[in-house]
């Protein structure tokens, strides 16, 4: 297969990937706390010819390639709910939860209490205070929220401020070593250990949004659509001259 070819059908394979890393952040646009993700290039060079009897040097032929993709841990807009249980973390920190699979971070503040009384996320997982669990009582009022994580109450109808617990904040060395794990929560990769997070602040009453840029996002939507469809033109084009110079090669001469 000839370099144009090769060259055309690797820029539209990382094409195609990219796309679904831009369609899941259009898919996300509006979840809370949610963080876009970015694909990294990188150009590959192919070895040239084996053969060594050409006049001049073969060239290497140059490839794009699609190396990964790194997490945008950029902080996205606070919306105020009023809902006293609702939190945004200002800074780089994390909610601890704890699932059935383990301890998993989150950056969605919108937290609600079960049945049995404990703070969890909207899926029903528990928020972990710096003893376990946030538990309140059927008594408690006002349900107070400091800016560093420490969840107080009025109790019974003496209205005692009493203290439930204090949210459990981490942060990490390198948060791009997080593993997105589904369900807008993240695990910790190898070698990653959450730390105590004491400078991130919690401000009660608000959610973060998510920080993909729907605008943005589309754009590049259509950016890689069109690119796509060059290339595809630009090999069809390559195939019909390779068609017609067949065609006129087998022609016998009369």
């Amino acid at each position: 297969m000839e370099n144009t070819l090769l060259v055309g059908l690797s820029r539209q394979m990382v094409l195609e990937r990219q796309m679904d890393v831009v369609a899941n952040n259009v898919a996300n646009v509006n979840t809370n706390g949610f963080k876009a993700d970015r694909s990294l290039f990188e150009q590959f060079l192919r070895s040239p010819a084996h053969e060594d009897n050409f006049q001049r040097p073969d060239r290497q032929v140059a490839f794009v390639q699609d190396r990964g993709t790194f997490k945008d841990f950029a902080t996205g807009a606070s919306e105020m709910t009023k809902n006293p249980l609702d939190v945004a973390i200002d800074g780089k920190g994390f909610l601890v939860v704890q699932t059935p699979a383990g301890e998993r971070y989150t950056r969605d503040g919108n937290l609600q209490i079960n049945n049995q009384g404990q703070l969890v996320t909207q899926s029903g997982y528990p928020v972990m205070g710096g003893s376990g669990p946030i538990v309140f009582q059927q008594t408690d009022k006002q349900i107070t929220i400091a800016p560093d994580g420490n969840v107080t109450v009025l109790e019974g109808s003496n209205r005692i401020d009493s203290v439930r617990g204090k949210l459990r904040i981490v942060s990490f060395a390198d948060a791009q070593k997080l593993v997105k794990d589904g369900g807008n929560l993240y695990s910790a990769g190898q070698g990653v250990a959450p730390q105590p997070d004491t400078t991130s602040r919690v401000n009660q009453g608000y959610v973060e949004k998510s920080n993909v840029n729907s605008v943005t996002e589309m754009s590049r939507m259509i950016e890689i659509t069109r690119a796509y469809t060059q290339i595809s033109a630009l090999l069809q084009q390559q195939s019909d001259l390779h068609k017609s110079a067949i065609e006129k090669l087998a022609e016998v001469p009369a």
